[in-house]
């Protein structure tokens, strides 16, 4: 009933920049919150940034000052902009979403993921 897309990734030096976005589409009530995570090879999956219906924003501290969360133009979709990249920023990203789908429930869903890689 419900998906997440990603799209934006790919590769960057260090120091540059990448915007990944990320579209929700489906049947759903409303969006309570939105956020990035990221999975390096063999790591555990990390929050990296979110961003709430009233437009509270969090971001892990190894991204502030570099990354901004926001809304996009298009309705229901949020944006990842990623300025000096650094080689340890090279993971999945993968967007999430807490739906409303029915009143009072709320529905956990990822998209598949899109690759990040930052190299010298």
């Amino acid at each position: 009933q419900v998906q997440l897309v990603e799209s934006g990734g790919g590769s960057a030096q260090v120091g540059g920049s990448l915007r990944l976005s990320c579209a929700a589409s489906g049947k759903f009530l409303s969006i309570k919150k939105m956020a990035w995570y990221r999975q390096p090879r063999g790591r555990q999956r990390d929050m990296v940034a979110s961003i709430t219906s009233d437009d509270t924003t969090e971001y892990a501290d190894s991204v502030k000052g570099r990354f901004t969360i926001s809304r996009g133009n298009t309705e229901n979709t949020i944006i990842l902009q990623m300025n000096n990249l650094k080689p340890g920023d090279t993971a999945v990203y993968l967007c999430n979403a807490d739906f409303e789908v029915t009143p009072g429930l709320l529905y956990d869903a990822w998209g598949q993921g899109t690759q990040v890689m930052v190299s010298s």
